[in-house]
């Protein structure tokens, strides 16, 4: 039921207000206030999906109502009722963050409408931020340790700038991970994020990927198609095992780097592009260059700030709050509870040697949850967990 509060001194309009929105829709609550000081004790007490707020007020005006709501509740969208010589301080709220305003007295289709509309925002708000807030946990990075602790420290220093960054470190670790927060505390946070694995591509058609192709540049290539460079515009180009990525590919990404540019395959017109990019890789790249598979141009491009993520191995201590989250995010997918692990079960799984860091430990957890007991034990761990 969509909660509507309606700050109005005038009782006449307060009646007209409340009877057409209680006629128009049984889900409709409606609350009232006589003035704004009133009105926002209950902006402070509830939580209204609406706010339809009088502009001339005893006590309070509909101005500094507006104002204090914002602050409080500023997801709450707020329609300010104007009468004929307030239409220029209504026009003026919406500056400060007025959804819409209606003239008294209030024609009622106009209210009708403007109100729907209003409802409809505050529920895309809330819809974003419950999606935004299920993307979060997806790419939550769990662990108390120091090693963790100096690279979440790292993304809070990095992610605000647009400096390229350069993620190493094992398979299984967890770099895309930091990509995601990179991405998500960085101000291109409103802009998209397209990842692009280098290895799963065929060098063939890496540069057709990265940089897109016109019509007839190749055999199969039946219409233009914008590649991953020109879909990241204005937001984050993550390139994942970029070790993979053949010497031909590499000289378009640093041309583009250097110019900010691209030109889709078969083309030779620029197209400029407007994209941070973030690489990772679990390859020595220093080592790729030494032996001739890497540019090591294009790698001071990239690594203008290194982020080492470390082996499972090297933060153990991490590993029971990894089991617990892991068993919680497990057992809500599949509709049940969360298992608990014995002190003997996690102090087994700590002592394993984890050449598959945090994915193989996922994989080992979600198998105990299914084949093992109740309460997981040591017992469990031997049976269905054995690196042995």
């Amino acid at each position: 039921m969509s909660k509507i509060l309606i700050i109005e001194d005038e009782e006449a309009i307060r009646r007209v207000l409340v009877k057409i929105l209680s006629e128009e829709n049984s889900l409709y609550k409606v609350f009232e206030a006589v003035d704004g000081l009133s009105g926002t004790e209950l902006i402070k007490k509830e939580d209204f999906d609406l706010i339809l707020c009088d502009i001339k007020m005893p006590k309070m005006d509909g101005v500094e109502v507006l104002q204090a709501a914002k602050k409080l509740k500023p997801e709450i969208p707020i329609v300010m009722i104007s009468g004929h010589g307030d239409l220029d301080t209504a026009v003026n709220t919406m500056r400060l963050g007025a959804f819409d305003y209606i003239s008294k007295p209030p024609d009622l289709n106009r209210l009708l409408n403007t109100v729907r509309n209003a409802l409809d925002r505050k529920k895309l708000v809330v819809e974003n931020k419950h999606l935004k807030r299920r993307i979060s946990q997806k790419y939550e990075m769990v662990g108390d340790s120091e090693v963790l602790h100096n690279i979440k420290s790292m993304i809070d220093k990095v992610a605000p700038t647009d400096a390229r960054v350069l993620i190493t470190g094992p398979n299984g670790t967890g770099k895309e991970l930091v990509a995601h927060w990179l991405h998500q505390k960085s101000d291109r946070n409103k802009g998209p994020m397209i990842e692009v694995n280098c290895a799963a591509i065929p060098s063939e058609l890496i540069e057709s990927e990265l940089f897109g192709h016109v019509k007839g540049a190749f055999t199969s290539a039946n219409k233009d198609r914008a590649g991953k460079f020109e879909t990241a515009h204005g937001g984050l180009l993550f390139l994942d095992e970029i070790g993979d990525m053949s010497l031909s590919a590499q000289a378009k990404v640093l041309r583009a780097l250097q110019e900010n540019r691209i030109q889709r395959v078969g083309s030779d017109r620029n197209i400029k592009v407007d994209v941070r990019v973030v690489a990772a890789t679990n390859k020595d790249l220093k080592k790729e260059i030494a032996e001739g598979r890497f540019r090591e141009d294009l790698y001071h491009r990239l690594a203008v700030i290194l982020i080492q993520v470390p082996a499972l191995n090297s933060r153990r201590d991490d590993i029971p709050l990894l089991i617990d989250f892991f068993s919680t995010k497990i057992a809500n997918e599949q509709g049940t509870a969360p298992k608990v692990f014995s002190e003997k079960a996690i102090a087994l799984l700590k002592s394993y040697d984890w050449t598959g860091n945090v994915r193989e430990l996922r994989n080992v957890v979600e198998r105990l949850i299914i084949l093992g007991s109740d309460e997981i034990s040591d017992v469990d761990v031997k049976a269905f967990a054995s690196k042995s």
